[in-house]
């Protein structure tokens, strides 16, 4: 299953109605954002879950049940899990999520899932390949994606569907992503000769000029709450759908990047 070419990311991990009061945190809440989200442009959802206090949550049933309620209701937006740690989960626990919640779509951070040995981290990713789960493979910086070519079996390392999401920002000073954050990861795909299906997420104001980048640059865009709750002109958007709008008009007629 290839990419999504517009993913929105509504709410994340730690963010809460505190932060925005459109942020969704119910599942009735995030299917009615990924309605609204769907006809402004977005063809993809990147699922959080959270528990009965607002919390992180990776739990297989939860996903399942979530996952097929979207499917039945909002049919046109494909469905991407998370299994990000957030310091609650293991290696283990993110495995077993993604292996059972019946998502054909996963996200998953390798710096994260490297904390167990290699050999195991590398059998996950067979067998998600056997079992045709997409894992998005999660990259924060240069180094992230190195460990990724040293521990990624060859043949999923080269195949022209390897999921790849680089992320611009989080650990910049004052979490806000700049275009050119992107340029060690297109000059990384370069040396190592891939040509995967890859997009990016970018936190902060430059969330709109990084993904108008990105899209120039041939990659697909992650749009959403998650990263960003302010246009590039500082507005506070009304809900991720004008975050989503707001995207999908600037690289709407994008020319090809020379």
């Amino acid at each position: 299953m290839a990419l999504p070419r517009l993913m929105v990311a509504p709410n994340g991990a730690r963010l809460t109605q505190a932060d925005h009061p459109a942020l969704p945190i119910t599942l009735p809440e995030i299917i009615a954002t990924a309605r609204d989200c769907h006809a402004a442009g977005a063809d993809g959802l990147h699922l959080h879950l959270r528990d009965a206090d607002g919390g992180h949550l990776l739990d297989a049933g939860a996903y399942r049940e979530a996952v097929q309620e979207l499917t039945a209701q909002v049919p046109d937006i494909a469905v991407q899990i998370t299994t990000e740690a957030v310091g609650k989960y293991d290696p283990p626990h993110q495995r077993r999520v993604a292996m059972n919640a019946g998502a054909s779509m996963v996200s998953a951070s390798v710096r994260e899932l490297c904390r167990d040995k290699k050999d195991v981290t590398q059998a996950f990713y067979r067998d998600c390949a056997d079992q045709d789960i997409a894992i998005q493979h999660i990259l924060y910086d240069r180094d992230d994606a190195e460990l990724l070519a040293r521990t990624l079996p060859q043949d999923l390392l080269t195949a022209p569907d390897l999921q790849l999401l680089f992320v611009l920002g989080r650990y910049a000073a004052d979490q806000n992503s700049d275009p050119q954050d992107l340029d060690p990861f297109l000059d990384w795909m370069k040396t190592q000769k891939l040509t995967p299906d890859w997009a990016v997420c970018a936190f902060g104001q430059g969330e709109t000029e990084s993904l108008v980048y990105t899209a120039r640059c041939g990659g697909k865009c992650r749009v959403g709450f998650e990263n960003a709750r302010v246009h590039s002109d500082g507005r506070v958007a009304k809900d991720n759908a004008d975050r989503v709008r707001a995207v999908r008009d600037a690289i709407r007629h994008l020319p090809p990047r020379a």
